[in-house]
């Protein structure tokens, strides 16, 4: 699959250049659950890193990891041993305000089920982050992701007027409107048709191309990793793959793979 076209709301510019920056960083990361006969290892000394400005999917069979490394990277659930760092800081040394302000302040996040508020319109979740954080949004930037999600004409509507596909870009607007370091995605077109999932998708990849922003996706599907410019594939709690540049058929390929080596359920 090739990478989405430039949407018009985003500024035309060319694809910036890759650096070596890192937008995240996993080093021996180990998450653990229970103890003694009901302990179980959800990620075994995982070591990535999420460079700015890139795409990254992370792919795996049901239990191998991926959804816990996500949110221990974003976060939201406890490491158990290792490291985890956004930018420069390292998530085990913040306390609770600390972590709360460094989510609010570094990253976006996009879930499957939307997670938006019923009785706001459409316009108010996208500022929610915002408003609780008492910031103004820069309007020239909430002008134009609005434009680019499509919501120009939906804004005073409630999450119930509008369509799954639309209620998700409401979310990928919400996400994108806080200008984050880094936006995690968690099976963000889970709940959406082909047609809907392929737009938003679309503009996450946008928002990587144009305004380098830096997405970390955890997918199931090979359509929506072909979008993205890395998939880490985990498996077991160890990452066992990556792939560069990848495509919804060399994805489908790797995963079948795996599924001969009996790697997958």
């Amino acid at each position: 699959m090739s990478h989405a076209a430039a949407s018009p709301g985003f500024p035309a510019s060319p694809a910036p250049l890759r650096t070596a920056a890192v937008a995240a960083r996993a080093t021996d990361l180990s998450k653990v659950y229970g103890q003694g006969d009901t302990r179980v290892v959800a990620l075994d000394s995982v070591s990535v890193d999420f460079g700015k400005a890139q795409f990254t999917a992370i792919m795996g069979p049901s239990g191998s990891g991926k959804s816990t490394l996500m949110h221990c990277m974003a976060g939201l659930d406890t490491i158990s041993g290792g490291s985890a760092r956004i930018g420069d800081t390292e998530l085990s040394s913040l306390n609770d305000r600390q972590l709360t302000r460094l989510r609010r302040d570094k990253i976006g996040f996009i879930f499957q089920a939307f997670n938006l508020l019923p009785t706001l319109t459409a316009l108010e979740n996208i500022t929610l982050p915002m408003d609780i954080a008492a910031r103004k949004p820069e309007k020239a930037w909430l002008d134009a992701v609005i434009e680019t999600v499509g919501l120009s004409g939906r804004l005073s509507h409630r999450p119930a007027q509008l369509s799954g596909g639309q209620q998700q870009r409401v979310a990928v607007a919400r996400a994108l409107a806080a200008q984050p370091e880094i936006i995690f995605a968690d099976e963000p077109t889970g709940n959406l048709d082909s047609r809907s999932g392929a737009e938003v998708l679309g503009f996450l990849r946008e928002s990587v191309r144009a305004m380098n922003q830096t997405v970390v996706m955890v997918t199931h599907d090979p359509v929506a990793a072909g979008y993205a410019d890395r998939v880490v594939f985990l498996a077991d709690g160890r990452i066992v793959e990556e792939l560069h540049e990848p495509t919804a058929d060399s994805v489908l390929d790797r995963m079948r793979l795996f599924d001969s080596k009996g790697r997958t359920s």
